[in-house]
């Protein structure tokens, strides 16, 4: 008999509109599940069980008298750390925010609310969101459900590591230089990165930089498309740059769009090159070759992207530094933060005014190359992850600098797409030696999320399904 975490987010959603499931069993089902892991994997750092039982139970009562329900009725989700839902703590992964309540909540939480979502709680998250793993010393790291040993990458690993082991169907999350794609690389889901503008709440130009976009985490690329779809209507547009929205994301998966044939631009170069030592694992290599193969033999044209970029890690230190220089830290504050926060935030505040105004030149000027380069190109295929999923503590927790390049050779190939403010879907595609999965990224132009969306259903039919991580 199949489990309600076997179904599809989609299936899922279809069988509560229907009638044949309700979200309070549904609820149910994965907070019993959620009790049964016991945090073993550094999931959740807050578990609200009452309120969502509470919730589903009204959202059933007050179905009887409305004549349509939200786009997530009934789904069972949670929210990452850094998003503040009201009475529930919030603690941002810091210390310094340990026992904080807020008594409002953010934008996004309130949309999930209209869309008739079921928040089951908090998903753990690095402190404010700045590294790409999931080890908060406020309480515990986010592990990889495949090798507990090994962390889940981040920031938003908490929700990574739910939807993969099943403790949710989908999850919202955030990417501000691979927030969405680096855990969900590392746990083998489906993670998306909307384009910069692409979304009314988390546009990401709210920023400096325009770094950080909202977008979904979820075990297909069917249902990362359906999340998508739900969060199109979360808030006011209010930008001129949006792309033209014809038919659903859902779309792009359909077997006529999975039949259309793309030009694929592969590389495995990263703007980190000229300054970092970026190794890429065979592992990553043999994935991309993977896939690449895979477009050949569906009729795509394949050719190799001609990528030489120069002058990056530089500004994109600068921009790092910049967005941290904004968190609403005291200087008794930061004496109660983690090394490398610390850092961040008093670089940040260091910088003057012509260095920043510098950067985000050299960043207008990388987001008008890299979108010149890739023109001639539906899609541009790159490895997810320079190298295997890292052990729990592996990063450094007192040099900065050290830790900081030990981000970028794990993952060098996520801060770019966000700087040149590109849609770019990680899927699993391969296993290595290990049995775990290895993924590769997918980047479109700007406002092309339909074309990954499509490329990624591709890969995927052509892969078959993937085993389940133990436990599940």
């Amino acid at each position: 008999m199949t489990q309600l975490h076997e179904l599809s987010a989609r299936e899922l959603g279809a069988a509560m509109r229907a009638g044949s499931l309700r979200p309070s069993d549904v609820t149910a089902h994965y907070l019993a599940r959620i009790e049964r892991s016991e945090n073993t994997l550094g999931v959740f750092t807050e578990i609200t069980a009452d309120s969502a039982r509470q919730r589903a139970e009204g959202l059933e009562a007050a179905r009887a008298a409305e004549t349509s329900v939200g786009a997530l009725w009934g789904m069972p989700l949670a929210d990452k750390d850094l998003v503040a839902r009201r009475g529930v703590r919030t603690r941002y992964g810091s210390k310094s925010r340990a026992n904080y309540v807020p008594e409002s909540s953010d934008p996004l939480a309130l949309a999930l609310d209209d869309a008739d979502a079921v928040s089951l709680g908090k998903t753990n998250t690095p402190e404010f969101g700045l590294t790409g793993y999931t080890e908060p010393e406020l309480s515990f790291p986010a592990r990889d459900p495949w090798n507990p040993e090994n962390g889940a990458g981040g920031s938003s690993g908490g929700a990574a590591v739910a939807v993969a082991a099943g403790l949710l169907p989908f999850a919202p999350a955030s990417d501000g230089g691979g927030s969405i794609r680096i855990p969900a690389a590392t746990v083998g889901v489906v993670g998306l990165k909307p384009s910069r503008g692409r979304l009314a709440l988390g546009s990401g130009f709210d920023g400096p930089g325009g770094l950080v976009v909202t977008g979904p985490i979820a075990r297909s690329v069917d249902d990362a498309a359906y999340f998508l779809d739900a969060m199109t209507s979360f808030g006011v547009y209010r930008y001129a740059t949006r792309a033209n929205d014809g038919a659903p994301f859902s779309t792009a998966t359909s077997p006529v769009s999975r039949a259309k044939m793309l030009r694929i631009g592969v590389t495995t170069v990263s703007p980190w090159d000229d300054d970092e030592e970026i190794v890429l694992d065979a592992a990553a290599s043999s994935a991309v070759q993977a896939a690449a193969e895979l477009f050949t033999n569906c009729g795509d044209a394949v050719s190799e992207l001609s990528w030489h970029p120069r002058g990056y890690a530089e500004m994109f230190r600068t921009l790092w530094r910049a967005s941290a220089a904004r968190i609403p830290l005291s200087d008794d504050d930061l004496l109660n933060v983690e090394p490398i926060t610390a850092w961040l935030v008093r670089e940040g505040r260091a910088l003057g005014a012509v260095a920043l105004l510098d950067a985000l030149a050299a960043a207008t000027r990388f987001e008008q190359d890299t979108a010149a380069s890739f023109a001639p190109y539906d899609v541009v295929l790159t490895p997810a992850l320079a190298q295997s999923p890292r052990p729990v503590g592996w990063y450094d927790p007192v040099n900065a600098e050290r830790n900081f390049a030990q981000q970028v050779r794990y993952a060098p190939y996520s801060s770019f797409v966000n700087v040149a403010g590109l849609p770019a879907l990680v899927l699993p595609l391969t296993t290595d030696a290990a049995g775990h999965p290895v993924s590769v990224q997918l980047i479109g132009r700007p406002g092309g999320e339909r074309d990954i969306l499509a490329a990624a259903a591709r890969l995927e039919q052509q892969r078959g399904v993937l085993r389940h991580p133990p436990g599940w």
